[in-house]
């Protein structure tokens, strides 16, 4: 069976749709920010036309990278997790962003509550574990949720807590506070998940940690990933 472009009813060429959704999701930029730097190149595409292919696409891409990376991830060791939580403010309540990462930094799950209790951080790991696997090791910070959790699930003598242990959890917000500034915060819990998820994804497959390599593998890997990126949902 043919597999149908999600691109078939839409004017504008996937590539132009590809870059915009690529610039907001990836840049601290504001909608009317890439507005403008598409109009610097010639495309004339409003604001709310960006608005609408970050919603439609930016899942789509982001459920691709996600199969892809996942696919090969599960090939090598999966022997350490950082887990952490951030608050984050929606109309004057505070909601929690979990977020679980590995031990090369790459962000595995983003997951938003109302509540860091028990049960939240339960569903939380049960979620991340059903995609990736049971690590050998859990760091986290010393909130009492995560053991009581992982009580339940019966690998507590997996976790380990330390005061600089889990600085690779709590530098995977950097990029999303950074985000969140441009988009001057949220209003829904159900657009903060949306974007957490895109994004997380999105920072992953760009994520090319150029100081563990030289100048010319940089280059290589930059220019490999934003060709992938270029054959996202192509038909």
């Amino acid at each position: 069976m043919t597999k149908l472009s999600p691109f078939r009813y839409f004017k504008t060429s996937p590539e132009i749709i590809r870059l915009a959704v690529m610039m907001y999701v990836r840049f601290p930029l504001s909608l009317r920010n890439v507005e403008d730097l598409l109009h610097e190149r010639g495309i004339d595409v409003s604001h709310e036309t960006v608005r609408f292919w970050w919603n439609r696409f930016g899942p789509m891409f982001a459920a691709e990278i996600r199969k892809n990376r996942g696919n090969r991830m599960r090939a090598y060791s999966n022997w350490q997790w950082h887990l952490d939580e951030v608050f984050v403010k929606i109309n004057g309540e505070t909601y929690y962003l979990w977020r679980a990462v590995d031990h090369e930094g790459e962000v595995l799950e983003s997951y938003v509550t109302k509540r860091r209790d028990r049960k939240a951080a339960l569903k939380f790991i049960r979620k991340s574990m059903k995609r990736y696997g049971n690590p050998e090791v859990i760091v986290t910070d010393k909130l009492r949720s995560y053991g009581a959790a992982m009580k339940v699930i019966g690998n507590l003598a997996r976790q380990e807590t330390g005061r600089w242990k889990n600085n690779r959890a709590e530098n995977s917000h950097l990029p999303f506070r950074r985000r969140e500034r441009a988009m001057l915060r949220f209003r829904q819990m159900r657009s903060l998940q949306k974007f957490a998820a895109v994004q997380s994804s999105v920072h992953n497959h760009f994520n090319q940690e150029r100081a563990l390599y030289n100048r010319n593998n940089f280059k290589l890997n930059r220019a490999a990933a934003l060709a992938e990126w270029r054959q996202l949902c192509s038909a």
